[in-house]
């Protein structure tokens, strides 16, 4: 309890006596292309697998010749839209992106450089973790939308040259019975575990003291509180709105 506290209290130290916007318009962009660019190999490669091996596996479980072939595709859509874009492409988000948030803030920590922003006067809780929230906010949704058309692409491939489905009745089972929502449900999901990662692994870089040893311990540990927080509002969140 007293962790979430001070998660809190930092969350509020991070909004609270910013800087001018202009000062940090560049820092986001940068934040941006670090964050979005540097995950979208990783995102993409375990996307389009996970597509591909969800379409299989749904091929070899369906042993009833009375269930429709096209079902396999509606199975590998609704997985995708509802679970496996949003949040499995969130775990690897953390392990990416957070570790190297944590890493980076638990350095500056170490080496002094956050006491002289605060000697300077800047609120260094907001000029360095308001970038990287924001941008996380801005570039995850659409890793998730890039991670949802690859694992549909996977599916599709696998399907096709391994012979469980034809491209026409996997084009079909993509078309039917679609409910808009979903998309909007893996939207919201992908907003809020955009903010868990980010803001908790700038916490736990933060409050990093020690010395190397301490900034490996602070990635692991933001790594960590990232997953649990992402499958805990994972669940929260289906119970909420669907």
């Amino acid at each position: 309890m007293r962790g979430i506290g001070r998660y809190f209290l930092f969350l509020k130290n991070v909004v609270s006596k910013r800087e001018r916007f202009k000062i940090y318009v560049h820092m986001i962009l940068d934040e941006c292309v670090s964050i979005g660019i540097g995950s979208l190999i990783i995102v993409a490669i375990v996307s389009t697998f996970i597509g591909a091996v969800t379409c299989v596996q749904t091929a070899y479980n369906m042993i009833s010749p009375f269930i429709p072939t096209y079902i396999i595709s509606l199975i590998v859509r609704d997985m995708t839209l509802l679970e496996l874009a949003p949040t499995i492409t969130a775990i690897v988000f953390a392990g990416k992106v957070g570790s190297n948030i944590a890493g980076e803030l638990g350095t500056m920590r170490i080496t002094d450089q956050i006491d002289a922003l605060e000697v300077m006067g800047i609120n260094s809780a907001s000029f360095l973790a308001m970038p990287k929230i924001v941008a996380s906010l801005i570039t995850y949704p659409m890793l998730v939308i890039i991670a949802a058309f690859l694992s549909l692409m996977g599916g599709y491939l696998a399907g096709t040259m391994t012979g469980v489905i034809t491209a026409e009745e996997y084009i079909y089972g993509i078309r039917a019975d679609f409910i808009e929502y979903n998309v909007t449900f893996a939207l919201i999901k992908s907003f809020v575990f955009a903010f868990l990662v980010a803001s908790i692994s700038c916490f736990k870089g933060y409050y990093t003291s020690g010395g190397a040893l301490e900034v490996g311990k602070a990635s692991t540990s933001a790594v960590t509180n990232s997953c649990i927080a992402i499958l805990t509002a994972d669940y929260l969140l289906a119970q909420l709105l669907l």
